[in-house]
């Protein structure tokens, strides 16, 4: 009863949690627009609420790991971030822009606590036998709140205005707080190995040692390349959609619409793989979900918009289960002392690749639409093409594996 009742209450917290930080996105952008009346000051408020997360990634990762009450900390920093947010909204009004973007990029420093962070705890949650329909569930909000979360910023913002949007994706943030303190403490360690990586080395110690596990252990490194680079295609996409809601839909606006039917199609496929958790190797979806990213995009370039509302199906058949194999390999690969950190650093490093592809994809949107579309759709071909780089033993990797037993 009790496992039931934390799977559910996990879920429900990262679901308002990642719907928050979904909406604050849209919010941040219309509310820095409405206050300085330039893109640029709304794009670079957005920017730095998300760049910095590459930073603090690892580090929160690595606190999580050290803490005997990680959902203690969890709460903290998701405390922390909705509060961030209401500083951005109070200051923007009354601070120089500068400081308010520099609150941007602090308070960016605790966003992979809405994402890695609550997946690296679900082991805690859940016995290992449903582990698999568990990640599979846990990715289901990822898709749920990429579809609410926007939608409830743009009613939100038109109804009362911006800053109430940012308000509102604040106060969601706020209430998976308590879903977060009560997840449960960490399993105390007997014997003479007891504490070792966790308490008795230093974070920086642990920093290294997640970072060795990352690259040292090829199922794990093959994992996060392709989905990293994968995030480089889907930010570039991103950029196109609303060109392509301007040029094919008949308005800008409705690029809203390819989001939504993404959104919505990546919900489905989660859900009909949280059904069957073991029919594909998690390791297989991961490359075989970048392989249907690239026809989608390619596919995209058509210009007809039937085609084009099914290319971006296609590419959220691709994006939800992708995600989903990579928390299960993550699971199975990560040792328990550098999980969250393993999480925290990957959602990080995924943050940094889609902002990349965006700015990646914004001078060339402007020059030729279809011709960012082919460069995405090379792009996730190369995410495919990355996972086979990387040679399936590497030397050490299965010394580390031993040691981490």
């Amino acid at each position: 009863m009790t496992k039931r009742y934390f799977i559910h209450c996990h879920l429900a917290g990262a679901m308002a949690a990642r719907a928050g930080d979904e909406m604050s996105g849209p919010a941040l952008l219309l509310t820095g627009f409405a206050h300085t009346g330039s893109t640029v000051d709304a794009a670079s408020l957005l920017a730095g609420a998300t760049i910095s997360a590459a930073g603090g990634g690892p580090v929160l990762g690595a606190l999580l790991d050290r803490a005997e009450w990680p959902g203690r900390l969890l709460a903290g920093a998701l405390v922390l971030y909705a509060a961030g947010l209401g500083a951005i909204l109070v200051g923007i009004d009354r601070f120089p822009f500068a400081v308010t973007i520099l609150i941007a990029v602090l308070t960016g420093l605790l966003g992979p606590a809405l994402s890695g962070g609550w997946t690296a705890q679900l082991p805690r949650v859940v016995d290992a036998d449903r582990l698999s329909r568990a990640n599979a569930l846990d990715a289901m909000t990822f898709s749920a709140a990429s579809l609410a979360g926007p939608a409830l910023a743009g009613g939100v913002a038109e109804a009362w205005g911006a800053p109430t949007a940012g308000v509102v994706s604040a106060v969601l943030i706020a209430l998976a707080v308590p879903a977060a303190w009560m997840l449960p403490a960490r399993a105390r360690r007997a014997g003479p190995g007891r504490g070792r990586g966790t308490r008795k080395s230093s974070v920086i110690s642990d920093l290294a040692a997640g970072m060795r596990v990352i690259v040292g252990r090829p199922s794990l490194a093959r994992a996060t390349l392709t989905s990293v680079v994968s995030c480089v295609a889907q930010g570039m996409l991103m950029v196109c959609v609303p060109l392509l809601g301007e040029r094919v839909l008949g308005g800008a606006g409705r690029g809203a619409v390819l989001l939504s039917c993404a959104a919505v199609a990546a919900l489905v496929a989660n859900a009909v793989l949280a059904r069957f958790p073991r029919s594909v190797a998690p390791d297989t979806i991961i490359w075989a979900s970048a392989v249907l990213q690239a026809a989608a995009l390619a596919l995209a370039t058509s210009g007809h918009p039937v085609v084009l509302i099914v290319a971006v199906l296609m590419v959220g058949i691709g994006e939800g289960p992708q995600l989903a194999a990579l928390f299960a390999v993550r699971h199975r690969e990560a040792p328990e002392h550098l999980r969250a950190q393993i999480f925290t650093t990957g959602a990080s490093l995924k943050i940094t690749g889609f902002a990349v592809g965006a700015a990646l994809a914004g001078p060339v949107a402007a020059w030729s639409l279809p011709g960012s579309l082919v460069l995405a759709a090379t792009v996730a071909v190369g995410a495919a093409l990355a996972f086979f780089a990387i040679p399936s033993t590497t030397v050490g990797s299965s010394e580390d594996r031993s040691m981490s037993c």
